[in-house]
């Protein structure tokens, strides 16, 4: 008996059965760039090894004007054949079996060779794509199915075809994009010929017994996309034209709506596939904020879907399916869909990889490995950084010992965690302490570590963190005004009117968290798609609510203050930081910056602005909240210095800045494996 039975239930698609209903769904890493094939072929073989049913690569280029950006992976030659083959040999070799993603750009190509439907420049790109005539379409056609067969040729076991999230043949599909009179523009039957004639020339060049999946974009979440009616319309076409498989895609990249972050409800979008459950005769692939196995259980024992899609999830833990297999979920590492090292690394031009698990596309580079020496380690400060250093050594061999001043483990992990919109945090804790439960660690919590208790030991690893920052302004001594910790360990009460001085990514979550009424949406999708106005595409079209966003009332007025010159906000996660502006808007969150703070006293918050100091003004408060910021902890480290113990500090104890969990975990771990 397994506690996943629909989930861990194989899949026949007629030629080939998967193994299970799990997809490893595409993510762009950025390996297949580094031109490093050995690392790419292992990156998949982990998550081949892992028992995933089947995989999709990111994003393949059918031919240059469709990449991502220049220089983009594609598989274009005899060359790139080759160099597939490792990939998809390795993945077999494994167990596995992988699928190539067939993804043309369109306009969101960076690159001034970008075309698409219509000269519409995107919202996320600098470049106005070029109107392809007859010809230019017919190529692209060609160069799609041409690409299907070579990723035959190199071995994969089938392709995706993009047709959602905005990309190029989704461009051709809504109004929105395309504004052709021709045989491709116009009427809805004219607007799909691309997607169908792509998948129905793919199926022609592949061969019948090729997995083909199509991406299709279930509700768009921007202007003028596709109604419900055409979606289903659509999905019937891409049947009779050859796909196996139809996968569920949410949203176009530039929607102003959030559709993976963590804020966004578990399984928020399997609704919209249960709505296409039995118009077509292939099976259906749901997918976003689906991180569990049991989510992913409940998911398709309601019918929402025939399989799930899960990707950041595969990043976080490459055993998820043996672990769920083996009925050892609690051992999953838990993606908590931050985007931090994925998609924020991504749409940097940077290799991905993973919060919680810093080995993810890293698996050639960070080996952890058993020592042949056990030494004595000594790891002081239990946050995610003491943690993962903790915890890796452990499972190298080395004795460890594990101190932390508090009663319990998770440090500056437990105020995010009661950050409405955090609530994954919970889970990473848990997770945590799941692991220290597994490893022989000696625990010594409640216990402040002093140099006379690390004597004993080998290694001594300091990961005490950070400390909040003083501003120096005068009157901060008042007892309406609190630090961050205090404020969000609940340790004094707040009033209704607040200033939050500080405006970085601990500023946004304290407002956040005063401003909202405990839970948050997130874990209310009701009540998350009424404040984001998303409502089912069957009745306005493309899934946005004709009334607009409808948020709940602000918990309190804010205003947020920064000293910079500069938007707040503005050096937030790339991907994630317009959804904390978006949301605190909502709240009426007032926000200024270049501001010189003057004073605290019974009016309030006495500021004034830029390097003259003009125009002042009193911003009433009954609560002033500081978070200019922190400073290293780093006096054990200090003490154990000057008597000559050479000590590895990490974290914020190493560097103070932010709260960041992401450097934290890599820094804990990269040590443990050089230990």
């Amino acid at each position: 008996m397994t506690d996943y039975p629909h989930l861990l239930a194989p899949l026949d698609l007629g030629h080939v059965t998967l193994k299970n209903r799990v997809l490893m769904g595409s993510m762009h890493t950025g390996l297949e760039e580094t031109k490093d094939w050995n690392r790419v072929a292992e990156f998949y073989a982990a998550r081949a090894r892992g028992g995933v049913g089947l995989m999709v690569t990111g994003g393949m280029a059918p031919n240059a004007e469709g990449g991502v950006f220049p220089g983009a992976a594609g598989l274009f030659d005899g060359d790139d054949i080759a160099n597939h083959r490792i990939v998809t040999d390795r993945v077999h070799d494994a167990g596995g079996r992988i699928a190539m993603q067939i993804l043309h750009a369109g306009r969101y190509a960076y690159s001034p060779d970008c075309v698409s439907a219509s000269p519409i420049k995107s919202p996320i790109s600098p470049f106005p794509p070029k109107e392809l005539g007859e010809a230019g379409i017919r190529k692209q056609i060609d160069d799609v199915a041409t690409a299907a067969a070579r990723a035959r040729e190199a071995g994969y076991d089938g392709v995706e075809v993009m047709g959602s999230e905005g990309y190029f043949i989704n461009q051709f599909l809504v109004r929105h994009t395309n504004k052709r009179s021709d045989d491709w523009g116009g009427s809805y039957e004219n607007r799909m010929r691309v997607a169908i004639e792509a998948v129905r020339r793919a199926r022609q060049k592949a061969g019948a017994d090729f997995i083909l999946i199509y991406r299709l974009s279930m509700i768009d979440l921007v202007p003028d996309g596709s109604t419900f009616d055409e979606v289903v319309q659509l999905a019937r076409e891409i049947e009779k034209a050859g796909a196996s498989i139809i996968n569920t895609g949410i949203g176009w990249h530039e929607a102003r709506i959030p559709t993976i972050a963590t804020s966004v409800p578990r399984a928020a979008f399997a609704w919209v596939t249960k709505k296409l459950m039995g118009k077509v005769g292939i099976p259906l692939i749901t997918s976003n904020r689906i991180n569990t196995p049991g989510v992913a259980e409940k998911v398709l024992a309601e019918g929402c879907a025939d399989m799930v899609s899960m990707a950041r999830p595969l990043l976080a833990d490459a055993d998820f399916v043996a672990k769920a297999a083996a009925g050892r979920p609690d051992r999953i590492a838990p993606c908590i869909a931050c985007n931090q090292a994925c998609l924020d690394h991504t749409f940097s031009g940077r290799i991905s990889s993973c919060l919680v698990n810093p080995r993810a596309c890293h698996e050639t580079e960070l080996v952890i490995e058993k020592t042949p020496l056990q030494r004595r380690v000594a790891v002081v400060g239990a946050g995610p950084a003491g943690l993962a250093a903790a915890i890796t050594a452990t499972e190298r061999g080395h004795s460890v010992t594990l101190f932390d001043k508090a009663p319990c483990i998770g440090g500056q992990l437990n105020m995010a965690r009661v950050i409405p919109g955090k609530e994954e945090f919970h889970g990473l804790v848990s997770w945590f302490e799941q692991m220290l439960a597994d490893c022989d660690i000696a625990l010594r919590l409640g216990h402040e570590a002093k140099a006379d208790d690390l004597d004993a030991f080998d290694d001594v690893v300091i990961a005490t963190g950070v400390a909040p920052r003083d501003p120096g302004i005068p009157g901060q001594d008042r007892d309406n005004v609190l630090s961050y910790v205090d404020v969000l360990a609940e340790q004094a009460p707040v009033g209704p009117r607040v200033a939050i001085v500080g405006a970085g990514g601990i500023g946004f979550d304290v407002a956040e968290y005063l401003t909202q009424d405990h839970p948050g949406p997130t874990e209310n999708l009701p009540e998350w798609m009424r404040e984001w106005g998303v409502t089912d595409p069957a009745h306005a079209r493309s899934g946005l609510a004709l009334e607009g966003p409808h948020p709940a009332p602000p918990a309190r007025q804010v205003t947020m203050l920064q000293r910079k010159a500069e938007r707040p906000g503005k050096r937030l996660g790339k991907t994630t930081g317009w959804i904390h502006r978006a949301t605190l808007r909502m709240k009426g969150v007032e926000m200024l910056s270049g501001v010189n703070y003057e004073r605290i006293d019974d009016t309030g918050l006495h500021v004034s602005f830029g390097e003259a100091r003009e125009t002042p003004r009193v911003i009433a408060a009954d609560t002033v909240v500081l978070c200019t910021g922190q400073e290293s902890r780093r006096e054990l480290a200090d003490a154990l210095a000057a008597r000559g113990v050479c000590v590895h500090v990490i974290g914020g104890a190493d560097v103070a800045a932010e709260l960041d969990a992401k450097r934290a975990i890599d820094q804990g771990t990269r040590l443990a494996a050089t230990l």
